[in-house]
């Protein structure tokens, strides 16, 4: 007789880059979202909801990761043969919409929106192929005021979330400075598709994780990573390097002071005094509304990895230090960032559409505030549980669940087909707050039993024995059934407090 097989079982396992993301770590994530969204509504933007999916040519070719199975992005094709991808940002996607219903928006247009982004990247440790953005966007104006809006919208985000004042920075840079040190050297700053040119920012992009030994080596003949993996440079030559790295670092303590580095760097250069002259402008604006260099401070190093940048660039970084798994301390470093792009939604329309705006990195921001004891994640109270001790009584215990429901206070009766015992470690391992318990005799009596579990578990750390539990039934209270709803609120409030 052959042996019968066993059925192929497909093995539980997570797709590499993908994680799942549990109910603390989700309300604590609702709760930044909602205090985001606050900000962003006091200055004026309105929700706009775009979709997962848009077909390529749509997104472009603007990733840093060029150079991975389907340019960074994930594809299929549609039943037409079409190819769509999943947004990989959520500012391609506005600049679709922008030119789709360009005549009916009001100019300038001011949207924001938040949801879920993938990119066909490299995993690594904190680094994941899906991900959460919040983004703010002023679209149809070409006016540096809006560059500096989004950067003080950034820096109130940043406090309106618990990060104080001198532990974030919004640093600010231009791309049409670096265009006009790149033209000092060479290259020519209109082949805004330049494979040199996109190589240099892709490198410049990395000083933080790199460090200025590292970006030297990606602007030259090229840097091999701890892995062994080897990534090709830029292949300049010393000097040109040098001019770049003197740009990069050329960050002084005030805005002023940087500026003036900057200008006699790009000297001579058209497009780059063009873009000196806009951080300039931004510089005062910022002095204007009480921003800067506290707060908001220009910094020649922020280039911003995306191809998509045309003018002003920016990122908030956390300033603070954390201690990394080895016990040394390292910044948190970045937590969002944006800038100018002018010629997103002239790719569908050709006409010049000016944009700018600013992304949220929510992961990564939440993974901050949790460093700084400040995201809420504290676990939320469990449901309270209405346990079942006689099954012939459900619509009685079904009613109590309810009834604490309709008073707004979390509660579930019991599913399950276990006994009591089984029922308490469910209750526990729901994190709630008690119990209610009703048998034969609270049935015959008009009464309800309520256990608070907490209480009830401190309470047995000074119990010795099994006797001693029994005589002194901790935190165990008999209430008529009329009362329920009242006794459990005093419960509730008093562990939410």
């Amino acid at each position: 007789m052959a042996k019968k097989l066993k059925p192929k079982r497909p093995a539980a396992r997570l797709p590499k880059g993908f994680r799942d993301i549990e109910a603390d770590e989700l309300r604590a994530s609702q709760k930044m979202l909602r205090t985001v969204q606050e900000t962003y509504e006091r200055y004026g933007f309105e929700p706009l909801e775009t979709p997962a999916f848009e077909f390529t040519d749509a997104l472009g070719k603007f990733l840093p990761d060029s150079d991975r199975p389907n340019e960074g992005v994930f594809s299929l094709q549609d039943e037409d043969e079409q190819w769509m991808s999943l947004r990989y940002d959520l500012t391609a996607p506005l600049a679709r919409f922008v030119a789709e219903n360009y005549d009916r928006l009001p100019k300038p247009f001011r949207r924001y929106a938040f949801g879920t982004v993938w990119r066909n990247e490299k995993p690594g440790p904190g680094r994941f192929r899906q991900f959460t953005q919040f983004d703010a966007d002023t679209v149809g104006t070409e006016s540096v005021t809006a560059d500096a809006e989004i950067c003080m919208l950034a820096a109130d985000t940043m406090e309106a979330l618990g990060i104080e004042r001198g532990e974030y920075q919004i640093r600010v840079n231009n791309r049409k400075v670096l265009d006009g040190v790149l033209e000092g050297i060479g290259i020519d700053p209109a082949d805004a598709a330049g494979v040199k040119r996109l190589t240099i920012l892709r490198a410049v992009d990395k000083l933080d994780r790199l460090g200025p030994e590292g970006v030297a080596l990606l602007l030259g003949p090229g840097r091999k990573d701890e892995s062994g993996d080897f990534t090709a440079g830029a292949g300049l030559e010393d000097t040109a390097i040098a001019k770049v790295m003197a740009f990069v670092e050329a960050g002084a303590e005030s805005g002023s002071a940087t500026l003036l580095a900057i200008k006699q760097l790009v000297s001579g250069s058209e497009i780059g005094e063009q873009g000196h002259a806009e951080l300039q402008e931004m510089q005062a604006l910022l002095d204007a509304a009480g921003y800067a260099d506290e707060r908001v401070r220009i910094d020649p190093s922020i280039v911003r990895g995306l191809d998509y940048y045309t003018g002003p660039v920016f990122e908030a970084e956390l300033t603070f230090e954390v201690n990394d798994e080895d016990g040394r301390p390292v910044r948190f470093g970045s937590v969002g960032g944006g800038g100018r792009y002018d010629d997103l939604v002239a790719r569908f329309t050709g006409r010049s559409v000016p944009a700018t705006g600013f992304s949220v990195g929510v992961s990564r921001l939440q993974a901050a505030l949790g460093a700084l004891g400040r995201s809420g994640t504290a676990s939320t109270l469990g449901p309270v549980v209405v346990l079942v001790m006689d099954r012939g009584e459900l619509p009685r215990y079904q009613r109590m669940a309810q009834d604490l429901r309709d008073a707004g206070i979390r509660a579930e009766m019991y599913l399950g087909t276990s006994g009591m015992k089984a029922q308490m470690k469910y209750a526990d391992k729901r994190g709630a707050p008690c119990v209610v318990i009703q048998g034969s005799n609270e049935r015959d009596q008009g009464e309800v039993q309520i256990k608070d579990l907490i209480e009830g578990a401190k309470a047995a750390q000074s119990i010795a024995d099994n006797k001693e539990w029994k005589e002194s039934r901790p935190a165990q209270v008999s209430v008529a059934e009329a009362d329920l709803v009242a006794e459990v609120k005093k419960i509730v409030a008093r562990h939410q407090n």
